[in-house]
Parts: C-alpha cells; sequence; structure tokens
C-alpha cells in the first residue's frame, strides 16, 4: 500500500452510479440535463434539467437522486426528509438566481423539485422510482 487516499469511496461511487441511472431515465423521458452536481456553499443539486411541456414550453426541474444497494435502510426516496426538501428549495432559488443574471432561463414555464430513487435489485438491475413535484 503506497498511502494514497483513494480517489473515491465506494459510497460516491454508489451515488455517481444513481446519478447516471437517473440521468439516463430522465433522457429517456425526452429531458434536457442542464447540469449535474452544481455545487455552492450551502449545498448540492443532483441533476437540474429541462422538461419539455409541449407547444416550445419548459418547465425547469430540480432533481434530488437517492441510491440504495438494497432495502436494509429503506426505500431510497424515504431518505429525503422535510428538511432535505426546504434544502433543495433554498438551493433552487440560489440556482435561478445565479442564472437568471446570465439569461440562462428562456422559455421557462414551470419550476419543480423532483426526486429519483434507485434501488439495486438482487439480480443486479435496478429499480427507478421517479416522483414529481416533492415540495407539494
Amino acid at each position: 500500500m503506497d498511502g494514497r487516499r483513494p480517489t473515491s469511496s465506494p459510497g460516491q461511487l454508489a451515488g455517481r452510479l444513481g446519478e447516471d441511472l437517473a440521468d439516463a431515465h430522465l433522457r429517456r423521458l425526452g429531458w434536457q440535463v442542464v447540469q449535474r452536481n452544481w455545487r455552492c456553499p450551502s449545498g448540492e443539486i443532483d441533476i437540474i434539467a429541462r422538461e419539455p411541456l409541449g407547444g416550445g414550453r419548459q418547465a425547469l426541474v430540480f432533481v434530488e437522486v437517492k441510491y440504495r444497494s438494497g432495502t436494509g435502510y429503506g426505500d431510497p426516496l424515504e431518505a429525503i426528509t422535510r428538511a432535505k426538501v426546504t434544502k433543495l428549495v433554498d438551493l433552487a432559488h440560489l440556482w435561478i438566481r445565479e442564472n437568471r443574471a446570465g439569461g440562462g432561463l428562456p422559455g421557462m414555464h414551470g419550476i419543480r423539485i423532483d426526486a429519483v430513487g434507485v434501488l439495486r435489485q438482487p439480480d443486479g438491475s435496478h429499480r427507478i422510482s421517479h416522483v414529481r413535484g416533492i415540495t407539494r
């Protein structure tokens, strides 16, 4: 062993896998992923995407992704607490403020926060659960 620390922990690798699978799920729905892993001093947003609404309209969607390799700690979506949702709302406002100044929000006709849970199944496949509008 050479004493160097690994660049990614197993948890980080699992989280990245979950985000990759959530990203692919959103793209299959026809969404455009605008940004991943946006960070600021207050926290991080996993995925920011545009959902086509028809008629040239789009919704801006902030997506929290939770990955679990099993149900020992419950369903992935159970990990999204009310406090986490409040934090996501605050982070979304920060992102909008930052990007509105640069003109990065044309054509937006709605803003929403969604959650995507990714659960590894015993056979190695993954089940994706997508809940829209978790702030309601």
